[in-house]
């Protein structure tokens, strides 16, 4: 019988990884944020949602890869949880760093259909491959993918990173909409800094606990 707290562990794990990986605003982000501005809240969400699938099928991707070294996870979660924690760091310090602002592209006239909004999105994110090594290292700070597995507690899992990051992309839209008219490129940039120092204080967490044989997960 599966345990409620083993389901609790898993979908709160899965919601913390969709979040982070959908927070940083990248073209997709600012992408998001432009059309919520310029075309409307459901136009913006729509494009989160194509961010969302391309998400998901990276992680299943990532996720069905590190299925088939089981042993080798086992063996070196301490190295795998170590690098998993360095990896976020250093995104998080890449996300800080980073000025999204260089991602705005001109705005078009038509708004289009929210379908042309949403594989828009969905093709964008979809050419960034590199998000495999991301989902690699949070699966191992995270103890996502472990032996013995149910089907139900994967799908539970990658249905949790599905919620996560609809959940971010629905709160950024709301966000934004709401403050529309204070909304500048200087927010833009801020809120990429906070989420930036963010991800660095939860991955300096991760690796001083990893370091002292301690679960911070």
């Amino acid at each position: 019988m599966i345990q409620i707290e083993t389901i609790f562990d898993i979908l709160w794990k899965g919601f913390i990884i969709g979040v982070i990986v959908s927070a940083p605003l990248g073209p997709v982000g600012v992408l998001c944020i432009q059309r919520t501005l310029n075309k409307g809240r459901w136009y913006g969400f729509v494009t989160g949602i194509g961010a969302s699938l391309s998400d998901i099928a990276y992680a299943l991707l990532t996720g069905y890869g590190m299925s088939f070294v089981f042993d080798y996870v086992n063996k070196n979660i301490f190295y795998l949880q170590l690098f998993g924690s360095i990896l976020l760091l250093a995104f998080g310090i890449y996300t800080f760093r980073s000025n999204p602002v260089q991602s705005i592209r001109p705005v078009s006239t038509n708004k289009g259909s929210y379908f042309h909004n949403f594989i828009t999105a969905f093709a964008v994110t979809l050419s960034n491959p590199l998000i495999i090594f991301l989902f690699v290292g949070l699966f191992a700070r995270f103890a996502f993918v472990s032996e013995g597995v149910l089907v139900f507690e994967a799908v539970t899992g990658y249905l949790a990173i599905a919620l996560g990051a609809l959940a971010w992309w629905f709160g950024i839209t709301f966000f934004v909409n709401k403050v529309r008219t204070q909304f500048n490129l200087r927010g833009i940039w801020m809120l990429n800094r906070i989420i930036g120092s963010i991800v660095i204080v939860v991955s300096v967490m991760g690796l001083v606990f990893t370091l002292m044989g301690e679960s911070l997960y």
